[in-house]
């Protein structure tokens, strides 16, 4: 079986904004930030595997933590013209590229309004978030009117680890193992915290998709369910209201993360480019073949959740 597949989880930055992205790298880091910057910038590169027959779409965000200053900002305007330019994006190339707008989730009322217009006017199809901000998590006070947005216009919420400090510090000199660990970490935080911080309770309608990263708390969610603030346990929440992506294409992992959320619940999604070892089909197909799924599973994940999950398929 040939599969149709939608990657959910790419990254792109258009050219006309400056990559800070080898400023706070570890030295020997930024070779690889360097040559990392040219394949985000690259809009030609985005459309190779479509072209080649190896993916059928890709859902790209541009995270602002790749163009932010040393505090980890980036200025209000310039989140507008990231918006500005993903739509154009998407125009040029209809059906092969899907648009999540980035958002400054941590900056209030301001934040809801660029949601707003990035999916009403733009034709944005979801939103892209940090995990945290600080020592603030996506459940802060700040983040609500946005999420409260995206629940009200059906809008998923990519909720995208960052690099929490102290604790990248701490995991640095174990490689980037260590800097994935505290990267997983702060994902797998997030989904607790939007668990037990009672926003999914508050907001039923609302639909957040977590990298694979963020298993770890998905599995500390779901196995230990009776520990839950939430009536009843948090796994009928999870179930209804989460989505993980399959970064790494592991089986085991991929099996798991079924067995916990649900076949409807996984979406195809690589971390491109900053993970781009080769074709993804292949490597999909692999894994879907390995843990036994049916067909109709197989095309659930590869390409169908993420359709439905951006409003292209009733």
């Amino acid at each position: 079986m040939t599969l149709s597949v939608i990657d959910f989880h790419n990254h792109h930055v258009p050219a006309r904004f400056e990559l800070t992205t080898t400023r706070g790298a570890p030295a020997d880091q930024r070779g690889r930030w360097a040559a990392l910057n040219l394949k985000l910038a690259d809009e030609a590169a985005l459309l190779d595997d479509i072209f080649s027959g190896d993916l059928t779409a890709r859902v790209v965000n541009a995270p602002a933590a790749l163009i932010a200053d040393a505090e980890g900002r980036v200025p209000r305007e310039k989140i507008a013209a990231i918006n500005d330019e993903l739509a154009g994006l998407v125009s040029r190339h209809p059906g092969h590229i899907h648009g999540l707008a980035t958002i400054d989730a941590y900056d209030g009322e301001h934040a809801a309004k660029e949601l707003e217009r990035a999916i009403k006017v733009l034709g944005l199809r979801g939103v892209f978030v940090d995990s945290a901000r600080g020592d603030r998590l996506i459940d802060a006070p700040e983040a609500r009117p946005t999420l409260r947005v995206a629940a009200e216009l059906g809008a998923p919420v990519f909720v995208h680890p960052v690099n929490p400090q102290p604790l990248t510090d701490q995991l640095a000199p174990y490689g980037r193992l260590g800097t994935l660990l505290a990267r997983g970490t702060v994902n797998s935080a997030a989904l607790v915290a939007l668990l037990e911080g009672g926003v999914f309770a508050e907001l039923p309608r609302l639909k957040v998709v977590v990298t694979a990263l963020a298993f770890g708390g998905l599995a500390l969610a779901g196995g230990f369910s009776h520990y839950s603030l939430l009536p009843g346990g948090a796994l009928e929440t999870l179930r209804r209201q989460v989505w993980i992506d399959t970064m790494g294409f592991d089986p085991v992992l991929l099996r798991a993360s079924i067995d916990l959320l649900g076949e409807t619940h996984v979406l195809a999604g690589s971390d491109w480019p900053i993970v781009s070892d080769g074709p993804i089909q292949p490597k999909l197909t692999k894994a879907l073949a390995e843990i036994g799924l049916s067909d109709g599973a197989k095309k659930l994940i590869a390409s169908d959740n993420a359709l439905s999950l951006l409003g292209l398929r009733n």
